[in-house]
């Protein structure tokens, strides 16, 4: 006779109401028991009696040094989710935690990705995920009783006493308000039915607007959005802490629609909830559909996420919140808060001084080697990160802390990036980590239309004041102006250079190799610093086409013999081919227009070939081999990667365990000959 499985060990991290419920849910469960409580406070009157038979750990880290728990429970206020569930993950536990799963997508994605690379379970409790109400719900959707989905209707409202300073949902240092910490239920279950009107586990809006009301704390007090789905779908979605609503789902539909009160309780309330649906024909007639559900709410979720880890699963299976579930309602909640300006002070400089996990910046970093740049006082990394995509400091300092924390030290910006809030992100990092002086700061300006000697002062002025330091260590211009004569240019940079505002080389970023030339002979005769690097694009794909307007390929034959010649440092752009050595790009495959007309010639394509051979051949990917040719070239070859996920960027960097000889070089460029065994 086959045993049955060992049950799930649970510990909860934080007392609170709704660790309570929780608990009932447990000691109901098919899966689970609970075992062990961490509180900041253990020795607080009544822990004993609300949890029975767990343990009581001073602590939240005796909680996860707790060799008898398997997985955890987190349920302490929102800002510090990422941070323990990280830490959780790191200590090889298994995680459930409150949702929202994270402040925004971006810290998600940072507790995921902890996830992965530890191997353990982590799932976002949305407790009506995994009640029987809502698969009855979607079945419904999908059997077309009420015709072709065509708007979604939610609230989740409720008003607080008054106006309470010291109440976690007022509190802006707890991250309070609406959106947050209730806004999510209608959010994801609008992604959800959209998603089930097209037979998909769930669905992403192409847009999100919202409005809300900012209270005396700045958090949002009464807040609504509208989603707009590809198919046609329309989703008004509502919440509020200082506002009661009438809290029912309803989805209109062609032939009738559906309410359900209270979808979130299944109708019932934290203990049971039985599971109400009305069905309300075209006539007004209605039907009431009930699952008569009896068993405890909350125990559903726990035997959701402990069949997965008995499975050997990472993520709940649908229709629980997958890793891909809880990023895009995150997204969406993050698109919200960004329309009315909701960003809450934890997640500015002044109070985000450490990692994401808690923990200070770590300065011994060494998966990142550095290297001697010529004319460049301090070593830099061998490849930069380039940053444009991050909006708010919270998101963007998570991957600068993991790229400095590898041994990155090197740091691409521009003054037209982000129009100039990617200069102002990287100034508060520098500032707020207190590591200026070990990093290697790029900056850029005079870009089309504004290329002109007098701009460069002007703009790196701006730049330097963006990014609170007096100085960039390597300075380019974005672009070239051929209607100037090029002494002018080394004038203006020479000046900046004297000012000790460009504290290394400078040059040129898209510049044609005469123009290099010239600028280089003009500083010779005149006794001006010389250029002495350039940011052009370089890959083991040749650019067919400039990407924009004004840009300029190094990776022609005639150009590697001449920065071969110079020792000319080029920190490449696109050095990946954009996409161009994955699976996007292929002989029969013409989806994205800019690959087809950059990329696509049969020189590249055997390029690509070869790539490919080798990381089969190393267990690697082709993109890796891309990349290691870019660094493994005869004179210095710095690549600008544009990581936006922090798996993106470690997969990067598993590019710099392949060591490229001359012989591999010259094959991956030219065939035919096989040189690497």
């Amino acid at each position: 006779m086959t045993s049955r499985p060992q049950k799930i060990r649970w510990g909860i991290l934080g007392p609170g109401s709704i660790a309570k419920s929780f608990a009932g849910g447990v000691a109901q469960s098919r899966t689970g028991e609970l075992v062990a409580l961490g509180a900041r406070n253990p020795g607080k009157p009544g822990l004993a009696e609300t949890f029975p038979g767990a343990r009581i750990l001073d602590g939240y880290e005796a909680l996860l040094a707790d060799d008898g728990v398997d997985a955890v429970y987190i349920s302490i206020p929102h800002p510090g989710h990422a941070e323990w569930a990280i830490k959780a993950a790191e200590a090889g536990k298994h995680v459930l935690c409150e949702k929202p799963l994270a402040l925004t997508a971006f810290e998600a994605d940072a507790m995921i990705h902890a996830a992965r690379k530890a191997g353990t379970f982590l799932g976002e409790a949305f407790m009506y995920r995994l009640h029987p109400q809502t698969l009855k719900l979607v079945e419904l959707i999908k059997s077309g009783v009420i015709g072709e989905v065509r708007m979604i209707k939610s609230s989740f409202g409720f008003a607080m006493p008054g106006f309470m300073p010291e109440h976690r949902l007022y509190a802006n240092d707890l991250a309070g308000g609406g959106i947050l910490d209730v806004g999510g239920y209608p959010v994801s279950m609008a992604r959800l039915l959209a998603g089930a009107a097209v037979g998909q586990p769930f669905a992403e809006p192409d847009k999100v607007v919202g409005a809300a009301h900012l209270g005396q704390s700045g958090v949002d007090e009464w807040a609504s959005a509208l989603l707009q789905f590809a198919d046609g779908i329309v989703a008004e979605v509502s919440c509020s802490i200082s506002l009661n609503q009438d809290n029912v789902l309803r989805i209109l539909g062609t032939k009738g629609q559906i309410e359900v009160p209270d979808f979130w309780f299944a109708g019932g309330n934290r203990d049971v909830g039985p599971g109400r649906i009305d069905l309300i024909r075209p006539d007004g007639s209605r039907e009431t559909i009930s699952v008569n559900e009896t068993r405890h709410v909350y125990s559903f979720e726990v035997d959701g996420a402990g069949e997965a880890i008995l499975a050997g699963r990472q993520e709940f299976a649908w229709p629980g919140m997958s890793w891909a579930d809880s990023l895009g309602t995150l997204r969406a909640l993050d698109k919200w808060r960004a329309a009315v300006g909701l960003e809450y002070e934890i997640e500015k400089p002044a109070k985000r001084v450490n990692t994401l996990s808690g923990r200070p910046l770590r300065k011994d970093g060494k998966a990142i080697a550095k290297r001697a740049i010529p004319g460049l006082p301090k070593p830099a990394s061998v490849v930069a990160l380039g940053f444009e995509d991050f909006r708010t400091f919270s998101s963007g300092s998570i991957l600068l802390d993991a790229f400095f924390e590898a041994g990155g030290n090197l740091f691409d910006t521009g003054y037209v990036y982000g129009a100039g809030y990617t200069e102002t992100l990287l100034g508060q990092w520098l500032r707020s980590r207190g590591v200026r002086d070990q990093s290697v700061v790029i900056g850029k300006g005079a870009h089309s239309p504004l290329c002109y000697p007098d701009v460069i002062g002007k703009q790196l002025a701006q730049s330097l004041d963006r990014l609170q330091t007096d100085h960039v260590d390597i300075y380019f211009m974005h672009r070239d102006n051929p209607d100037v004569p090029v002494g002018e240019f080394v004038d203006a940079m020479d000046a900046e250079v004297k000012a000790g505002r460009i504290r290394g080389p400078f040059g040129g970023s898209n510049w044609t190799m005469e123009r290099m030339d010239e600028a280089i002979a003009y500083a010779e005769r005149t006794g001006k610093q010389k250029p002495g690097a350039l940011s052009n694009n370089f890959s083991l794909a040749e650019m067919l086409e400039p990407i924009w307007a004004g840009c300029v390929t190094s990776s022609t034959d005639d150009w590697k013999a001449w920065l071969t010649a110079r020792q000319m440092p080029n920190f490449a752009w696109s050095s990946q081919g954009r996409g161009f050595f994955t699976d996007r790009a292929g002989r029969d495959k013409h989806d994205s227009e800019e690959l087809v007309r950059v990329w696509y010639s049969e020189k590249n394509f055997g390029r690509r070939d070869r790539a490919i051979e080798l990381a089969n051949r190393l267990g690697k990917s082709p993109i890796h081999v891309a990349l290691a040719y870019v660094l493994a070239q005869s004179f210095p070859s710095v690549p600008l990667i544009g990581p936006r996920t922090l798996d993106e960027q470690e997969d990067s960097l598993r590019a710099l365990d392949i060591k490229l000889s001359a012989e591999d070089v010259a094959w991956l460029d030219n065939g035919p000959e096989r040189r690497r065994a």
